[in-house]
């Protein structure tokens, strides 16, 4: 009897094993003819969202559910040939090579069916089919998240999570029915206990009847825990999660929002221009700047001043259904109070960066990788006050200028209501500073992005320098 119970024990030791079992492939994708890394190329297993995107030096690692072991890996870049290659045949000891690939345009131009041929009317028809190339019901995507903060010398603080993501579909506002939780925690490291003061004044001057200037404070006398209070505050309503995937910048997804940035008057403040017709996956797209309007753009952020602005990027829209595969967009300081301020405070005209790719899955497009960076104030800084502190300016300019970086990668859409249900009934919490104890098999096989060997450093710099936060 024991006998059999142990051999039954192993049975399902190894059926269990093998369901959970995972297999990592890992590459670099190169321009054949430069010779040089291509960077966010698309690496996914077809047929299925599960995939990733080559870092800055064209490099990727992606984990192979057992069952998929079989299927096809593609390797795909806007403007490049696309490469197909069996999961059982692939091969890591030779870098895979991507050929640049562009569609003429003359051979668009002389089709018979009446099409939109401005850019203008292209992104109008494109806005215009939204209803149809979004996703229309409920849906939970899995993924990973990159919250970093630097300034010109270092990192200062460094956040990465598994996320998951809850939207009811396009049709209804992001803001009653989109949700979002922090699954598990990677890393949580935090330089900033002396660097924002800033934010600590701020924090004061809108939630309190104190009103205080920052080159009053001094740290040693504000308790850590108010300090991390007056930081959460301010990531939240600047960089939080509920932001960027509820506010204006979630471009196409809440164009029916008040005041949208791609709303009713979104040619008032944009002009688009029909660039050239670029291949994508076999699949013809056009490629549109983005200039800017008459009118300047504006975010409406609560306590900040996000109002003149002028936006510039590209936008690439399928040519066959015009579904929107991906959007580049900078907003730059362009009114004279927003040039004065962002040099001023920030040492850029290029306040906002956004970089949103989307993947088609069951004939609609889903967010796959979205890249925000924004610049960011905190300490005041170092400023000369003659000519004898003049050479000392340079030094605490690198140290004084934040951004902050925000990278998130979905490599899982779920569908099934059933499951959309199950996932619903667990308790979901955003907060990115929510103590978690780290959970070293579930990162085991978990797709993460891949940072550059150059962030790499900085990363293991900070890891052994933080203090504010610890794993």
């Amino acid at each position: 009897m024991k006998h059999i119970n142990k051999i039954a024990f192993i049975f399902i030791f190894l059926c269990t094993t093998l369901a959970f079992a995972q297999k990592e492939v890992s590459n670099k994708v190169v321009d054949f003819f430069k010779d040089a890394p291509v960077q966010s190329a698309s690496i996914y297993i077809k047929g299925t969202a599960i995939g990733t995107i080559t870092n800055a030096d064209g490099k990727f690692a992606l984990q192979i559910p057992q069952e998929h072991v079989n299927d096809t890996l593609v390797i795909s870049s806007i403007g490049y040939s696309t490469e197909k290659i069996a999961l059982q045949e692939f091969n890591d000891s030779e870098a895979i090579y991507l050929v640049e690939e562009v569609a003429a345009l003359d051979e668009v131009v002389l089709e018979a069916e009446i099409r939109p041929k401005t850019g203008n009317e292209i992104m109008l028809k494109a806005i215009a089919e939204l209803p149809v190339t979004m996703p229309d019901s409920s849906y939970i995507q899995k993924g990973f998240l990159r919250h970093k903060e630097r300034n010109k010398k270092e990192f200062k603080w460094l956040i990465e999570s598994a996320i998951s993501v809850y939207d009811s579909g396009y049709a209804v506002p992001s803001k009653n029915h989109l949700k979002i939780n922090v699954d598990q925690m990677r890393k949580s490291y935090d330089l900033r206990d002396i660097d924002s003061l800033f934010t600590y004044a701020s924090y004061l001057n809108q939630n309190s009847k104190v009103r205080t200037n920052p080159k009053n404070l001094r740290r040693y006398q504000i308790k850590t825990a108010s300090l991390k209070k007056a930081i959460k505050w301010n990531d939240k309503r600047v960089n939080g999660l509920q932001n960027i995937f509820q506010g204006k910048l979630n471009l196409f997804r809440n164009t029916n929002t008040k005041k949208a940035v791609f709303g009713e008057d979104i040619l008032d403040k944009h002009q688009f221009e029909l660039d050239t017709i670029l291949v994508d996956n076999e699949r013809k797209l056009y490629k549109i700047k983005i200039d800017k309007g008459l009118e300047y753009v504006g975010l409406d952020t609560k306590g900040i001043y996000n109002e003149g602005f002028q936006a510039r990027g590209w936008v690439y829209i399928y040519y066959d259904n015009f579904a929107i595969k991906k959007v580049e967009y900078e907003l730059v300081a362009a009114s004279k109070e927003q040039k004065s301020r962002s040099k001023r405070l920030f040492d850029t005209q290029v306040n906002h960066k956004l970089i949103i790719n989307y993947k088609e899955f069951n004939n609609k497009m889903y967010p796959n990788y979205i890249y925000y960076e924004t610049p960011k104030l905190v300490n005041v800084g170092f400023k000369p006050k003659n000519k004898e502190d003049e050479k000392f300016a340079e030094q605490y300019k690198e140290e004084r200028f934040y951004y902050t970086v925000q990278e998130i990668l979905f490599s899982d859409i779920i569908v099934d209501n059933k499951e959309v249900k199950e996932e619903l009934q667990k308790d979901w919490d955003m907060d990115i500073f929510s103590p978690k104890p780290y959970n070293k098999e579930f990162w085991k096989t978990y797709n993460v992005l891949l940072e550059s060997e150059d962030d790499e450093k900085l990363i293991e710099d900070l890891t052994q320098r933080a203090s504010l936060f610890k794993d």
